[in-house]
């Protein structure tokens, strides 16, 4: 999950002023993402899905401003 292209980013600021600051000149752009990993019982890959589309509506996002990707695992390994 990141900020949407516009909304104001005050983590990715201070980074970048920060990176400045310490000599790395040049940075043109700075993001920061949050990873939610998030993992059920008893659920086959769809109904994973619209559980962790439901935590992200009721819960981990705000539409407005987030942009929000969810990608599935296969059994036994990690994206």
């Amino acid at each position: 999950m990141e900020l949407k292209p516009g909304v104001m980013d005050a983590e990715a600021e201070a980074v970048k002023k920060a990176l400045d600051l310490l000599g790395l000149k040049g940075v043109v752009r700075v993001g920061v993402a949050r990873l939610y990993t998030l993992e059920f019982s008893h659920a086959d890959a769809q109904e994973a899905r619209r559980r962790a589309e439901m935590a992200v509506e009721r819960l981990l996002a705000n539409p407005v401003i987030h942009r929000v990707d969810i990608h599935g695992v296969s059994e036994g390994g990690r994206r």
